[in-house]
């Protein structure tokens, strides 16, 4: 016996409301992901366009390196006074400068500061008396030399010249280059009565590149005070 073979008839189901529901959110999402992309794409074209512009820009542009810079000094014009008589020597000093006596542990009569308070600059004076001793002003012009020779270390440069002031007299003048606390140094003697002995130095942190005008100041002021040196008249 046959049975009868039935093919059932394919039915349309219809899609609950739960189902419709889950759809309608699916679809809402992938449109709003098709329309943020191309936004986020368009702006990271913007980016890279605005960015090879610059670097493009930048590749044009040479660069200029800062010119080199001191510190702003109001340096006075200059000016000169004479020493007092009370003083074994004599000579010109800056009006804009005060004498004070030496202040250092070991100071002696005759030693005297020239102090610029706006510079914050002195110059160390100290004399001796050679009395016709020939020992003395050997080992006067040693330590000379010494304490000279002692920046050394950092002095970039030291350059010793003798000068013939006018008066007659033989000076010796170092100067000296680089991060040193004493940029000048001088020594002047008649090699039997008398020996002076001048050094520069600033009572300050600034490095001396920064104090150059100042420096260039102070060594034009203690050339002057030689080339008007002389021994005081006994």
């Amino acid at each position: 016996m046959i049975l009868p073979c039935f093919r059932q008839r394919d039915r349309a189901v219809k899609p609950t409301m739960g189902i419709q529901h889950n759809l309608a959110t699916l679809i809402q999402k992938h449109t709003a992901r098709l329309m943020i992309y191309p936004f986020k794409l368009h702006r990271t074209r913007i980016g890279v366009f605005v960015g090879l512009i610059l670097a493009l820009c930048s590749c044009d542009r040479d660069y200029l390196p800062k010119p080199l810079g001191y510190n702003r000094l109001v340096l006075p014009e200059p000016s000169y006074q004479s020493l007092p008589d009370s003083l074994p020597y004599a000579f010109d000093y800056s009006v804009h400068a005060k004498l004070l006596r030496d202040t250092s542990r070991i100071h002696e009569r005759f030693w005297i500061e020239i102090y610029y308070p706006q510079l914050k600059a002195t110059i160390h004076i100290t004399y001796k008396e050679l009395n016709d001793n020939k020992q003395l002003l050997k080992e006067f012009l040693n330590d000379t030399y010494t304490l000279t020779a002692k920046h050394q270390i950092k002095a970039y440069a030291i350059d010793e010249v003798i000068v013939k002031t006018r008066s007659g007299h033989t000076a010796v003048v170092a100067e000296l280059d680089g991060e040193v606390p004493s940029q000048m140094q001088f020594a002047i003697t008649d090699s039997t009565k008398n020996f002076l002995r001048g050094a520069l130095y600033f009572n300050t942190k600034v490095q001396n590149d920064s104090l150059r005008p100042a420096i260039d100041y102070m060594k034009k002021d203690i050339m002057h005070l030689i080339n008007s040196f002389d021994w005081a008249k006994k």
